[in-house]
């Protein structure tokens, strides 16, 4: 099985956030085949030779970072292909934003989610009772809140990082039920 994930980031948290995925899904599953790619370096082609497509990206403006969101852009003529139809797919996420809401991190996720299903993908989203939601968990995936209360950045916590391997163990295993039938 080969899981693709994708990010783009600003200061090195979602970077980060994405080797951590990485990481849960190699000691889920050791025999996959997991290569992390930055938005600016992946192309639609890119997508169809995966089984699992994972997307990370800093909040921008209640947002995905318009480098993830260009390569979404690039992919309408999978859409009209078909070509991602079935391939497992899931969203993480980082951001500062003031306050503790979460900077539009809930939206940035739905945005990618909606984007999957539009594909015809099949979207891993987070549960609750998994190892880390609490601390760096939203339905929709993982979640790092990396500024501080003056919007600075701050980075990544342990225990954010703990939730991100979590998600990424749990999406494919998810994707290895799902693929094998």
């Amino acid at each position: 099985m080969r899981a693709l994930i994708v990010y783009h980031s600003d200061y090195g948290n979602t970077e980060r956030m994405a080797q951590a995925v990485a990481a849960g899904i190699g000691a889920r599953a050791p025999e996959a085949d997991i290569a992390l790619q930055r938005a600016d370096d992946t192309k639609p082609d890119d997508l169809v030779a995966a089984d699992v497509i994972l997307f990370g990206t800093p909040v921008h403006m209640g947002g995905p970072a318009w480098q993830l969101k260009r390569l979404i852009d690039a992919c309408g003529k999978l859409w009209m292909e078909g070509a991602l139809e079935g391939k497992v797919g899931g969203a993480f996420a980082t951001g500062g934003g003031f306050g503790g809401a979460g900077g539009g991190a809930e939206l940035t996720l739905a945005m990618l989610h909606s984007h999957f299903l539009e594909q015809g993908m099949i979207v891993v989203g987070f549960p609750k009772t998994a190892m880390g939601y609490a601390d760096g968990g939203l339905q929709w995936g993982p979640y790092a809140r990396t500024g501080n209360h003056e919007g600075m950045p701050e980075g990544v916590s342990d225990p954010q990082l703990t939730a991100a391997r979590s998600w990424g163990a749990h999406v494919i295993e998810v994707a290895g039920k799902l693929l094998e039938h």
